[in-house]
């Protein structure tokens, strides 16, 4: 079977530990072919990003903290003085403060709310501008939402607010690169183990009603997420844009659980 992504070359910002969506998705993207490369956020997150690379096989591991323009800069002057260009960019990226996590969202701070949206959503933007002139031809950039952006969901408070920002980012930017042949697409997942889901509270008991209610009656793999970004980043998944694709295992049909 021909490997999806031969011949591209992606870029995938916020690996930070095995347990990460975007770790699934650096496994499938050299699985399927791609030139990977996979960026860090500060030293304190090198040595482990560059540990993981050594079982994903990744090109390059280079820094970026995507909440400052001046690294987001020099990822992209490194990449011109390497030549490459890019097909691919996976951002996966998100943080709110704990404590702005764990009480009602009437109660944000705006200190915490303007962090949330920072971090998880403006990045999204901040990210595409810098590096979509690096896709000569076209390609794809990809994203990753859950369905309190659409709907509440107990204790995702100002974290659900800045999934509904990240997702009308996506639609805008569809909008906007959409005339260079650039996709932009938002995968919305459904609750999985990772380590950032540890700050919600009564987190397992979301992934039990999950378990219990959805039509395929179990929670989501992160292969599956993955799987999911392959068909994106691909050349199957030309004609999709500025669209939000739900990989939750059908719970995001589901009203009542009566």
């Amino acid at each position: 079977m021909a490997q999806l992504l031969a011949g591209k070359t992606a870029i995938i910002l916020g690996l930070a530990n095995k347990w990460s969506i975007a770790y699934a998705i650096a496994q499938a993207y050299v699985r399927e072919g791609a030139k990977v490369l996979i960026t860090y956020q500060g030293e304190r997150q090198r040595q482990t990003v560059e540990e993981l690379n050594a079982e994903i096989g990744a090109a390059k591991v280079l820094p970026c903290d995507v909440t400052m323009e001046e690294e987001i800069g020099a990822l992209v002057e490194q990449l011109k003085a390497d030549g490459t260009t890019l097909d691919i960019i996976v951002h996966s990226i998100a943080f709110a403060n704990r404590e702005d996590l764990s009480r009602p969202f009437v109660e944000t701070s705006r200190d915490g709310y303007l962090l949330a949206q920072n971090v998880s959503a403006y990045s999204l933007v901040a990210v595409s501008r810098a590096l979509s002139p690096l896709m000569t031809h076209g390609g794809a950039i990809l994203t990753l939402s859950y369905l309190g952006g659409v709907r509440v969901v107990r204790n995702y408070n100002v974290m659900g607010v800045a999934k509904a920002a990240l997702e009308a980012c996506v639609r805008y930017l569809a909008s906007d690169l959409g005339a260079g042949n650039i996709r932009v697409n938002a995968i919305s997942a459904g609750p999985i183990k990772t380590a950032s889901a540890r700050g919600i509270r009564d987190f397992s008991k979301v992934l039990d009603v999950v378990a219990n209610l959805a039509p395929l009656r179990r929670n989501t793999d992160p292969a599956e997420v993955a799987d999911t970004a392959v068909f994106l980043g691909s050349d199957l998944g030309r004609g999709v844009t500025g669209n939000v694709i739900y990989v939750d295992a059908g719970f995001q049909i589901m009203g009542l659980g009566l």
